[in-house]
C-alpha cells in the first residue's frame, strides 16, 4: 500500500517512488496507490511514473470517498483491480439501489477487477441488513470481498474472517485489508486468499511511518510461507 505521505507534492512523489522499489523489490504482489495522505493529483502522478518507469508492477487503486474517480482512473490505466472501501451495507436500502446500478455501470467500462469491502473499517452501517444479505450482494458487485476489523493497523478477528468465509463459501475471493502481520500471517490467510498491508510494512509499524525494505522482506516471507 502506497500511503503517499509526503510535505508536498514532489516530496510525495519522491517518497512514493521509493516506496515502490522498496515494496516490488522485496517480492509485494502488487502496490495499491492510495491518497491516504495526498490528493487525487499525487495519485495521477504516481500512476504515470509507474506507466513510464515501471510497467511491470502490478497496480492497484484506491481513490478513498470516491469511486466514480478511480473507475475514470482505471479507464485510463493499466489498473488490476480497484478497492472500494464499501460495496455492501453502507446505504439505506433507498440510497443503495442507486448505488448498485452506478456501480454496476462502472464496472462494464473497465477491465479492473473490484475488491470490495464489507462492514469495513470507518464505513457506516445502515442497510439494516444481516450480514448474510450484504454478502450475497458483495458478491454479486465484486471480484473479491476484504474484511477488516475496526481500524487502520487493527487485527482482523478471526472470528470476522471465519464468519464471512462461511457465508461467501470456500470458492469466493475472501482479502484481509487490515492487521495482518509476519506474526498472525499464517493464521489470518487460514481462511483468506491474500492481504491488504500498509502498517505493518513501515518502521514504526503505523500508518505514518515509512516503508523499511527489511519488514517488506519478512512480511512476504512469513506471507508466501503461511499460503
Amino acid at each position: 500500500m502506497l500511503h503517499l505521505k509526503g510535505e508536498d507534492a514532489v516530496d510525495r512523489l519522491r517518497r512514493a517512488k521509493q516506496e515502490i522499489d522498496d515494496l516490488w523489490g522485496n517480492g509485494v504482489d502488487a502496490i495499491i496507490v492510495e491518497n491516504y495522505f495526498g490528493e487525487v493529483e499525487d495519485v495521477i502522478a504516481v500512476l504515470d511514473h509507474l506507466v513510464a518507469e515501471r510497467p511491470e508492477v502490478v497496480i492497484g487503486l484506491n481513490v478513498l470517498n470516491d469511486d466514480a474517480r478511480a473507475f475514470e482512473l482505471a479507464g485510463r490505466y493499466p489498473i488490476a483491480f480497484l478497492q472500494l472501501d464499501s460495496v455492501a451495507g453502507h446505504l439505506s436500502p433507498e440510497e443503495d439501489a442507486g448505488f448498485a446500478e452506478r456501480l454496476a455501470e462502472m464496472r462494464a467500462g473497465v477491465e479492473a477487477s473490484v475488491f470490495g469491502g464489507v462492514r469495513f473499517k470507518y464505513q457506516p452501517y445502515r442497510s439494516g441488513r444481516t450480514l448474510e444479505e450484504d454478502l450475497a450482494l458483495a458478491v454479486g458487485r465484486c471480484d473479491a470481498i476484504v474484511v477488516t476489523g475496526d481500524g487502520t493497523g487493527l487485527i482482523t478477528p478471526l472470528d470476522k474472517i471465519a464468519e464471512f468465509r462461511r457465508i461467501v463459501g470456500p470458492g469466493f475471493p475472501l482479502i484481509v485489508g487490515a492487521g495482518v502481520t509476519p506474526d498472525n500471517a499464517a493464521e489470518q490467510l487460514a481462511q483468506a486468499d491474500g492481504v491488504v498491508v500498509g502498517s505493518a510494512l513501515k518502521d514504526t509499524l503505523a500508518d505514518t511511518g515509512d516503508v523499511a525494505p527489511e519488514n517488506v522482506a519478512r512480511f512476504v516471507a512469513a506471507a508466501r510461507a503461511a499460503h
